[in-house]
This record gives C-alpha cells, sequence and structure tokens, in this order.
C-alpha cells in the first residue's frame, strides 16, 4: 500500500493507494477527533450493488452509520439529488460532529463533497474512488453539481479528511469507464510530465496493460501531478486551471449533448485533441497533432460527434468557468509537459473548429 500525503493552503491530509486499502477505514474513522457523531455513506446504484455491503462490514460501530443511493449517471450530478440528500441528512438527524464517505466514481465524489461542504456550514468527508477516473477528481477538493447551462458550475471549494483508493474496486470496471479514466491519466502526462508520457507511450499500448504495477505506478504518477498542482494553487486563481487541458471543449460537448450520453473522458479526449491543434495555430508550431490523434484513437476514444454545430459549441464554450468578458479562454500546449492558459479570439476557435471537424471527417 502507497500513502501520498496531498498537502494544500488550507489542509494536508492521506491518500492511501492499493489494492486492499479499504480495510484502513474504520481506522482512520476511530482517529478522527472528534471522533464521528454518525457516518452518511453516499453512493450509487451500480457501486453500491458492488462495494456498499463490504464497506459497511468494515466499519465497526454500524448503528451509527446511514446510507443514501442515488441513480446511476452523470445526470444525477443535479440540484435535486443534493437537495434530497440535505432533506435526508436532516431527518436522520446528522450533526457537525458527523462524516460523510463518498463511495463512487466522480459524480458521487462531487455531489457528495458539495453537501459536505454545505450541510450545518461544512462538514467533513472521507473520499473513497472506485473509478480510474476520480483518481482526478477525488484529489484537491473541488465539489460542485451540473447546471443545465454548464457543468460542475455551482460548488465549492472542500477539502476531504482523506482519500482511500481501494485499487481493487476497478475490477468491476467496463471498459468505457477505463477508457475514460485514462484520458485524465494521459492529461496529466501532457500537461507536467514528459517522462510520464513517454513510459505511458511505450508501457500501456492498451488499456489491457493498465492492471497491477503498472496501474498502482501510473496512477501515483498522475496523483502525484495532480497534487502539486493543487498544492501550488488550491482554489484555482492560477496553475490550476492548467488541469483544465481538453475541458473547455470537453465540457461543452458535454452539456450539448445531455449529461451521460457521452462519458468525461471521452469528451475530455476530444478536446484534449483539438487543444493540441488550436495550439498549433497559436504558436505556429508542429505539435505533431496528428500523431498524438492516432495515439487517442489507439485506446477507442471517439471522434466529435457529428451533431454538433460549430456556433453551438462556441456558445457553450463561452459559458465555461475560464471565461473571463465573454473571452474563450483555453489551456493550450507549448510542448509535451509544457501549457499555459491562454485567451482565444472566436475566429479563431471557429476556424480552427471548423478545421477540426474536416479532420474528424464531418464536413
Amino acid at each position: 500500500m502507497e500513502r501520498v500525503h496531498i498537502t494544500t493552503k488550507s489542509k494536508r491530509y492521506p491518500l492511501y493507494l492499493g489494492m486492499n486499502c479499504i480495510e484502513q477505514l474504520d481506522d482512520i474513522l476511530r482517529e478522527m477527533q472528534p471522533a464521528p457523531s454518525s457516518i452518511l455513506i453516499i453512493s450509487d446504484e451500480a457501486v453500491a450493488a458492488f462495494h456498499l455491503q463490504h464497506v459497511l462490514q468494515i466499519i465497526s460501530n454500524e448503528r451509527l452509520v446511514h446510507s443514501y443511493v442515488v441513480p446511476s449517471g452523470e445526470k444525477e450530478k443535479s440540484f435535486e439529488n443534493y437537495y434530497a440528500i440535505q432533506t435526508y441528512a436532516l431527518e436522520i438527524g446528522l450533526d457537525r460532529n458527523s462524516v460523510i464517505l463518498a463511495l463512487g466514481g466522480g459524480m458521487v465524489g462531487d455531489l457528495s463533497g458539495f453537501v459536505a461542504a454545505t450541510f450545518m456550514r461544512g462538514i467533513r468527508f472521507i473520499q473513497i474512488p472506485t473509478t480510474l477516473l476520480a483518481h482526478d477528481s477525488a484529489v484537491g477538493g473541488k465539489v460542485a453539481v451540473n447546471h443545465p447551462l454548464g457543468k460542475n458550475m455551482i460548488g465549492a471549494f472542500h477539502q476531504p479528511e482523506a482519500v482511500i483508493y481501494n485499487t481493487a474496486f476497478l475490477d468491476t470496471l467496463p471498459e468505457a469507464e477505463w477508457r475514460s479514466g485514462f484520458a485524465e491519466v494521459m492529461k496529466h502526462a501532457l500537461i507536467r510530465d514528459e517522462a510520464f508520457y513517454t513510459w505511458l507511450r511505450k508501457e500501456i499500448p492498451t488499456l489491457s496493460e493498465l492492471r497491477g504495477d503498472k496501474l498502482l505506478y501510473a496512477l501515483k504518477v498522475a496523483i502525484g501531478v495532480k497534487a502539486a498542482i493543487v498544492a501550488e494553487d488550491e482554489t484555482e486563481t492560477g496553475v490550476r486551471a492548467y488541469l483544465n487541458f481538453g475541458h473547455t471543449l470537453g465540457h461543452a460537448v458535454e452539456s450539448t449533448m445531455g449529461y451521460g450520453v457521452i462519458t468525461h473522458g471521452d469528451a475530455v479526449a476530444i478536446g484534449m485533441r483539438f487543444a493540441i491543434l488550436i495550439s498549433e495555430y497559436i504558436y505556429k508550431k508542429e505539435l505533431h497533432a496528428a500523431e498524438l490523434s492516432q495515439w487517442f484513437f489507439q485506446y477507442g476514444y471517439p471522434r466529435l460527434p457529428a451533431e454538433l454545430d460549430t456556433e453551438r459549441l462556441i456558445k457553450k464554450m463561452k459559458q465555461d468557468k475560464k471565461a473571463y468578458s465573454g473571452s474563450i479562454r483555453m489551456v493550450l500546449l507549448k510542448d509535451i509537459g509544457e501549457v499555459e492558459m491562454v485567451t482565444v479570439p472566436d475566429e479563431t476557435v471557429r476556424l480552427v473548429l471548423e478545421e477540426f471537424r474536416k479532420r474528424e471527417g464531418l464536413s
């Protein structure tokens, strides 16, 4: 088992990484001060079916434990579910010494964290990610719900007490979820770690290779990239925005198609390929966009959906959290391992989107 310390300006907390590190949960709860007065486990239907009973059996004082299960899918990261969980928390008598356990993928972690951040103005919570994608979302304390006009637009910064990344939970993931999560692993390599990028190209030719020691290594390095950036900029006033590489178009694709129609990772993969192409245009530099696109395609990432027209996507991109005074701001790739935030004129976005559509075979 690996133990990584996540350090931010507001808090330092451990991340446990390993095949059976979920067994640490009861000890973590016992050591918390003040002692938890009660525990609420929030999960979704798919994850709960596989893992909820296992987690319940680990916690020694079961009389203090409650659970709330939401339907599965990104569209469930909604204000309606947020409100329903808050109501349930009040009904069962959670108080300021209670602890929330987020058992699930990124949707559950974000939703649970936002509940914790706002219940009685903030209570403790623990992230227990169950997907590859959540190696990114479970670290750093960004919690939120979606709005029809934009992804993660209503939220807060609320750091967990701990992250327990039990990699055995990943064994139940379908192929699409492995692919979705791997997109964020690729992102971490592209924005900050050229050596890791080279390792991924060599050692992970297919997603089936991402198992065992290779999985642990990839997660440790990717989480390390995220942790280092969060330590430098907890509340996204500077370099933390670099973690949004690929997300400007990616979030626009998700929002336009409807949450859950395309996975987050598939959308971000489209967004990263577009960001690389527009980076070539802005920097007048060969970044091998075609070759990098083939790297994405070898894992089965999709092309830009044909039904998404340029003007509609630009409108959505202007609603992105990074937008400023109606201008599109994107994280662009200067080189492998080096990115920066750039304000991109609408005409440039439009021009490169049209070129991107041609390369995707859409026009």
